[in-house]
């Protein structure tokens, strides 16, 4: 495996803080989420960074490919189309499951993985789909879990080594998630860090979070906490990596604020590389852990190594594995965003906060891509008290959107909200997205008989 090329020190790139972005000193490269650009659009603040020689890395988040169902070739294309726009050296994604088929549900959010032989072979052939798909190398972003499945098979460090082996695939660790995961799970990050092949780093994530009642919320809206650091630092001192990306995605901070956080990475990066200057390379390390060398070019397909292990049992054994991934996973999602029972063997405290924390996530989310609700509502509180009642009872099917306009006739279909003013506004509001009249009355009253505006 190649090294990867040096990226240096970047920061995640969001319209909230474009301005900012542009001004930092010594920014050295970039990371925007693939879903939120348009390669025939980009944004101007984004488009000046490129056109000065900024990398631009995409981030996707949207792929799912430790789901049960094979990657959705759309989605593959559109994120190879974003890489090719933006001339990025790789793209990442995630490894975890966002949605199931059966049922249609949507998480709206990254869920972990049960770490067991068949959500292995089923995350490896999706990997492998997505490798062949993609115009340019691929790497994957262990995350943050506020649960653990029941019945688990490998460590998370056992889990990623045999993932790297069969597929190739490159890892972005994000240490703030090892943190997460420390305090949830009661995983040892070092543990982590000494069993995975650090020779196939792309870069490193780095974000803040929060701690309530024992459970550490990874928020991306919070200061990099010490601990992160820390674990930078054990990274660091295992291997150079090639870039460092601060994560930011709400509650932003003043620019100073934010170029401080950069400014305390690069330190712990510096001061790494200065103490590791003409040390020998640890027990086992590879060359690639110490000598970072050109970017690999571009290519259709990462290859596995020579001798990296092919999947057992075939395609039919694959197929079986899909099934039984994909029964677990919808029992779960099931009971996450529908009310469903908790599945056996689950931490049923621990699912109850994840409830909790995706219906909160849902509502925001949609006041972001729906700014004008809240306002019509009558502000903050209604809206999130409106929402939340509306997404106990209707699970999200097709992203926030989708999500934003069936809310809204929700409401509608309950001659809601009660001042016909604000109800008025809610229908032009729809109406211009839906594309459509609101339904008559009479149709109001049937879905209201058949459960629909429950």
């Amino acid at each position: 495996m190649k090294p990867m090329a040096h990226l240096g020190v970047g920061i995640g790139w969001r319209p909230e803080i474009a301005d900012a972005v542009e001004r930092l000193d010594g920014l050295d490269w970039v990371e925007v989420v693939a879903e939120n650009i348009c390669p025939g659009h980009l944004p101007e603040g984004l488009r000046r960074l490129r056109e000065r020689g900024t990398r631009i890395v995409p981030h996707g988040v949207s792929l799912g490919l430790g789901g049960a169902d094979r990657p959705d070739p759309e989605k593959l294309a559109a994120l190879g189309e974003r890489a090719v726009a933006l001339g990025a050296p790789l793209v990442t994604e995630h490894i975890a499951f966002v949605r199931t088929s059966s049922p249609l549900l949507e998480a709206g959010h990254l869920l972990p993985v049960p770490r067991t032989r068949d959500a292995l072979d089923v995350l490896c052939e999706n990997v492998t789909i997505a490798q062949d798909a993609l115009p340019v190398p691929l790497a994957l972003e262990n995350i943050a879990a506020l649960f653990s499945w029941p019945g688990e098979e490998m460590t998370e460090g056992q889990f990623l080594t045999e993932l790297v082996e069969r597929t190739g695939v490159r890892l972005l660790i994000d240490v703030a998630n090892l943190h997460t995961n420390r305090v949830n799970r009661g995983e040892d990050p070092a543990a982590v860090l000494d069993a995975i092949p650090l020779e196939a780093l792309a870069y490193v994530h780095v974000a803040g979070g929060v701690e309530r009642g024992g459970v550490w919320h990874d928020t991306h809206a919070h200061p990099v906490p010490p601990e992160v650091l820390d674990l930078l630092a054990e990274l660091r001192s295992r291997v150079e990596p090639a870039g460092v990306l601060l994560e930011r995605d709400d509650d932003f901070p003043p620019e100073a604020e934010l170029a401080g956080e950069l400014a305390a990475i690069r330190e712990v990066v510096t001061v790494g590389r200065t103490a590791s200057e003409g040390a020998v390379a640890r027990p086992g390390a590879s060359a690639a852990n110490t000598v970072r060398a050109a970017a690999p070019e571009p290519k259709a397909a990462p290859q596995p190594e020579p001798g990296v292990q092919p999947r057992p049992g075939g395609r039919g054994a694959c197929e079986a594995a899909r099934t039984r991934v994909g029964l677990g996973q919808a029992a779960l999602l099931s009971a996450l965003v529908a009310g469903t029972p908790v599945p056996e063997g689950f931490d049923r405290a621990r699912i109850r906060v994840q409830v909790r924390a995706l219906a909160a996530k849902r509502a925001d989310v949609v006041a972001k891509v729906a700014p004008e609700l809240p306002g019509i509502l009558g502000g903050r509180d209604p809206y999130r008290e409106a929402f939340l009642t509306y997404a106990k009872r209707r699970p999200m099917t097709a992203g926030y959107r989708r999500d934003a306009l069936d809310f809204a006739e929700h409401l509608l279909i309950q001659d809601l909200p009660a001042d016909p003013a604000a109800r008025r506004r809610l229908t032009a509001w729809w109406r211009e997205r839906a594309g459509a009249r609101p339904p008559r009355r009479i149709v109001r009253w049937a879905r209201t008989l058949t459960g629909r505006a429950a």
